[in-house]
């Protein structure tokens, strides 16, 4: 029986790991500006493989079995194609975008990952959308559309490049969210997103084995690793542990301070010029996403009256 009192702290601590995800945004953002040669590819190859390898550790420590986990084959599968179509291009693309706009722009368009998630469903498995999940896709895709012209018909805001790759960034979230489903079910979900990563970032290393000549100072390594650190492996602990005692759709609902964050440090600490209508497409796209998460009250009576 989880008490009142384990349910709000680790509420806040979900909404501290979703501030740390934006936040590591910002820190993308200041650690590309320090040189030309710190590429999104070296990045994410880095991000990916230590911390893949350090949730790997840890799973061995805490008896997790990695190992055994991938001597089975269909496991072994189900896992590279998490880490090639989901975990890679949820990681690259976005700092992709972070490199040619800003880590808001960056968020807020992955952001929209679940209506990607539903598109799916519905064409696949015959899913019925909702009312609310149409009015919400058409205000998430308005949000988009204001964000990236500034509201004017004829010019865009950002580059194409980057609204491109902010779009590819957010199918790779549907792909991070749909592909490790039914696996999680059988098998750790730190294991699969430790092998995830591991794979992810292997295979972008035998695609690009040339890395570039980093500049050896302290606030390059202070950057990645903190990165690495608060915008990976903290937060991914404290949200699987979260789900233990918050509601998935409480959860889901406290992502939104992650393009929130990251669009407030953005502006705080880049001077990024925020005027009215991108306030207003950033708070459509949030607002779009929470609504996903709206259950009807006879649903959570039904849900309620099982448990």
């Amino acid at each position: 029986m989880v008490s009142q009192k384990q349910r709000r702290l680790w509420t806040i601590l979900a909404a501290i790991a979703a501030t740390m995800w934006g936040i590591s945004g910002i820190m993308a953002k200041a650690l590309f500006d320090i040189s030309p040669a710190i590429t999104p590819l070296w990045l994410t190859q880095v991000r990916l493989i230590t911390a893949g390898v350090v949730l790997l550790i840890a799973a061995g420590i805490s008896k997790q079995k990695p190992i055994v986990t991938l001597k089975n084959k269909p496991n072994a599968l189900v896992i590279l194609a998490y880490g090639l179509c989901g975990l890679l291009p949820v990681q690259l693309f976005y700092f992709i975008v972070i490199k040619q706009a800003n880590a808001s722009v960056a968020t807020i368009l992955q952001f929209i990952g679940p209506f990607f998630v539903i598109g799916f469903l519905t064409f696949t498995h015959k899913q019925v959308m909702r009312r609310l999940d149409i009015l919400a896709a058409i205000l998430a895709f308005m949000g988009v559309f204001l964000l990236s012209t500034h509201g004017h018909f004829n010019q865009l805001a950002i580059t194409p490049a980057a609204l491109f790759w902010g779009l590819l960034s957010a199918v790779g979230e549907a792909s991070y969210t749909l592909i490790p489903v039914n696996i999680v079910k059988r098998v750790s979900s730190m294991v699969v997103t430790g092998w995830g990563m591991v794979m992810a970032g292997l295979g972008l290393v035998l695609l690009h084995p040339h890395w570039p000549a980093i500049p050896n100072e302290p606030n390059v390594w202070l950057l990645t690793g903190s990165i690495i650190v608060i915008g990976t492996i903290i937060p991914f602990q404290v949200m699987a542990n979260a789900l233990r005692y918050v509601k998935p759709a409480t959860v889901s609902l406290l992502d939104a301070f992650e393009p929130l964050s990251a669009t407030v440090g953005s502006v705080l600490i880049f001077n990024l010029v925020m005027v009215p209508v991108d306030w207003i497409g950033t708070l459509l796209v949030i607002i779009s996403v929470l609504a996903l998460n709206i259950t009807p009250k006879s649903k959570i009576e039904k849900v309620d009256k099982i448990e």
